[in-house]
């Protein structure tokens, strides 16, 4: 059983990496782990704003991913009466991305991506993990990444089609930008 259940995960995997979406296209429905470790499925989450934001990080805890994260944090409001909600995406399990959020009060969706499976679809370039050490509330901690993901942003409509693709993100300018796109739209 064992093996089957290997063989599916290999033949998911690879078919991810061969559905690659590019602007004007529909993104394929996902499933991934929240912060909370829920389920997150793309399809349900896409009816509960006009556009969906999702942005790819490298790593939680380090400068720039905060930078992003908290820029998202503030402007939150501003995407709303936009239309917009977001989501962030790492190579963070789910525990880490707990921390993160707490750790920030990060008030909207982070995924985890230990596997790369998400970035494959989106065609972000991805890597080997990693681990970096942070004192959080007091403790000292081994935070291990499964696959260390680039800086990408994305935007899907209501619909799951891909709207809009940045592959050169500025990290603490990025929600504004994002911002500035969605307010285009209206």
């Amino acid at each position: 059983m064992k093996n089957i259940s290997t063989i599916f995960l290999l033949f998911f995997a690879v078919s991810l990496t061969f559905s690659q979406v590019g602007l004007g296209e529909k993104v394929p429905n996902f499933k991934a782990l929240d912060q909370d470790g829920e389920k997150w499925v793309l399809k349900s989450n896409l009816k509960k704003s006009d556009y969906l934001v999702i942005y790819f990080y490298p790593a939680a805890f380090t400068g720039g991913c905060t930078a992003q994260a908290c820029s998202y944090r503030d402007q939150k409001g501003d995407l709303e009466k936009a239309g917009a909600s977001v989501a962030g995406v790492s190579g963070d399990s789910p525990e880490t991305l707990k921390l993160f959020a707490l750790e920030h009060s990060l008030n909207f969706t982070m995924l985890a991506d230990e596997s790369g499976a998400l970035a494959a679809i989106f065609d972000v370039p991805h890597g080997d993990g990693g681990t970096i050490q942070r004192e959080i509330k007091g403790a000292s901690l081994d935070l291990t990444r499964g696959t260390t993901i680039q800086r990408w942003t994305f935007i899907l409509d209501q619909e799951g089609t891909l709207i809009y693709k940045d592959t050169e993100v500025d990290a603490a300018g990025d929600s504004g930008k994002v911002l500035e796109f969605v307010g285009s739209l209206q």
